[in-house]
């Protein structure tokens, strides 16, 4: 129901919310009671509408919800995305959304913004609980917006200048990167800033091919580590 929600029209969500209204009966219907009829939480019910591409423009859609008006919603949608962690918005709710969202150019924006706060909300989260079961569902989130195409340029550039980070590593994400093509293999490859082992495993990927990390070599100024990575690289490529 959760998909059905997110990418259905203007009319079939009428319809969706009329039918539900005659179904659940009571006279003062509130956002709650739709959620309860879907079987969904308050979260999943608010982001599955607030992220439909025609919401904004759909008021009888948003009054008969039990919402204000849009900003009202937007609002509560905002929270909840940024600020929960797998609970009433499960991982499965959460790439259907970056999926949707990738498709429409409006939304895409706004989740630039949106994902760097959910992100470091979940960041902070395994950093202080080192939760086993947090960081698999981070790394599927975190595949799917690279793999979706809701990363943007800065997004990935932002992530690539924070050398120090233990999630780029943990994520492999340099990788990640590379292969989503948002910026080219080898601009990557020849930074100084991308660690000699995070290289290393661009080539093991396949992801560079012999003659970059040849020509890589050729640079004096780079560091003896990064040196002894590409030369053992090297040769397992010949």
């Amino acid at each position: 129901m959760f998909n059905q929600i997110l990418t259905s029209s203007g009319e079939q969500l009428l319809q969706i919310l009329y039918q539900s209204k005659s179904e659940i009966g009571t006279k003062r219907l509130t956002t709650r009671h739709f959620a309860q009829h879907f079987k969904m939480t308050y979260a999943q019910f608010t982001c599955a509408l607030g992220f439909n591409d025609d919401i904004e423009s759909l008021p009888d859609v948003i009054a008969i919800a039990g919402y204000e008006d849009y900003e009202q919603l937007a609002g509560i949608r905002n929270e909840y995305f940024t600020s929960d962690i797998y609970d009433r918005l499960g991982i499965r709710d959460v790439l259907q959304i970056y999926n949707h969202v990738a498709r429409n150019t409006k939304n895409q924006q706004l989740m630039q913004y949106l994902m760097q706060r959910r992100l470091e909300q979940i960041e902070a989260r395994i950093e202080a609980t080192v939760n086993s079961i947090v960081i698999e569902r981070y790394k599927k989130e975190m595949r799917s917006i690279y793999n979706d195409g809701v990363a943007q340029i800065d997004f990935a550039e932002k992530r690539l200048a924070d050398t120090h980070s233990g999630f780029r590593a943990l994520l492999n994400e340099v990788s990640m990167i590379a292969e989503s093509k948002l910026i080219p293999v080898g601009d990557i490859f020849y930074r100084d800033g991308i660690l000699p082992e995070e290289k290393r495993r661009l080539v093991m990927r396949g992801l560079v091919p012999q003659n970059l990390v040849e020509d890589r070599l050729l640079d004096q100024s780079i560091s003896p580590q990064e040196r002894k990575v590409l030369e053992e690289q090297l040769r397992a490529m010949r």
